[in-house]
């Protein structure tokens, strides 16, 4: 398995935790990886090592402020904070780590995150992949977060959080139900961002997940102006990293292998939405 090594980084708002496995290449771009909203590095658990192993490349993943061993977040979530991190904390982690072209990777809220990075700094991202990402908020969200809201009300559920964030577990669960069932943010989109990529894309999603339907990808692979790619995972739920890894890992080595010069990004027609890939396993199949 690929060896990593941990790094603390210095922000104006506090410091971040960032694990690095393999080394930034000049010729392949590190793949960057952006946690859900209940996440941190801890939580992807043998996931980035075994990227790094399939793909060749070097991954990061850190914890946002606020979770996992990175600093307490200084206040409350504001409606752009997906893309308040791809400007604060991206580019202290491209500084400081020494990163090169990068592949935003992002789970869930991770994927809007991994979108607005791409939009943000179109010059560093070769490529961007999203996993179960929200692009609106839609009924299917509202009434998953409602019923996670319920389930964390049993008794040990906060302390399991505790596990991975320490005394930051409340904020980190009320950060993410606050923000989501606020009727300010029920008119979010992440439209803007997505017309704002010129990079190849990936959506994966799985067509059981709890907190987003398949209009999702499809908005992902429809909206931007370059090439853009949406599969649908049948039988998997909202994480389909832990749940089928196998087959997620096939789709993101393959999706890089074909990425087109940077020139020609654009050129390449956009791929319709697609139960599985050439190749490729379904996910079902799997079990």
């Amino acid at each position: 398995m690929t060896s990593f090594t941990d790094r603390i980084l210095e922000t104006t708002a506090g410091r971040l935790f960032a694990r690095l496995w393999g080394e930034p290449q000049r010729d392949a771009p590190t793949l960057l990886l952006f946690h859900d909203s209940l996440g941190c590095v801890e939580l992807w658990r043998d996931f980035p090592a075994r990227l790094a192993a399939t793909t060749g490349r070097a991954v990061v993943a850190y914890d946002r402020l606020g979770f996992g061993r990175s600093d307490p977040h200084p206040g409350c979530l504001t409606p752009d904070f997906m893309r308040e991190e791809a400007r604060t904390s991206v580019p202290a982690l491209i500084s400081q780590l020494g990163l090169g072209a990068l592949v935003p990777l992002g789970h869930s809220v991770g994927g809007a995150m991994a979108v607005a990075t791409a939009a943000h700094f179109p010059e560093d991202c070769a490529a961007v992949i999203t996993e179960s990402a929200q692009a609106f908020v839609e009924d299917r969200t509202v009434a998953g977060i409602r019923a996670a809201q319920a389930g964390f009300t049993a008794p040990g559920q906060v302390e399991r959080l505790a596990r991975y964030h320490g005394d930051k577990a409340r904020w980190v669960l009320d950060a993410w139900i606050e923000t989501w069932l606020s009727p300010g943010f029920a008119t979010w989109r992440l439209d803007d961002d997505l017309r704002g990529l010129r990079c190849p894309v990936l959506a994966l999603h799985g067509d059981n997940d709890e907190y987003g339907s398949p209009a999702h990808p499809e908005r992902i692979r429809s909206v931007p102006a370059g090439p853009a790619h949406a599969i649908l995972l049948e039988g998997v739920g909202h994480v389909p990293h832990r749940e089928h890894p196998e087959v997620v890992l096939a789709h993101v080595a393959a999706f890089l292998r074909g990425l087109p010069p940077r020139s020609a990004a654009r050129e390449r027609p956009a791929a319709t939405i697609t139960p599985e890939a050439d190749g490729i396993p379904a996910a079902g199949a799997s079990r």
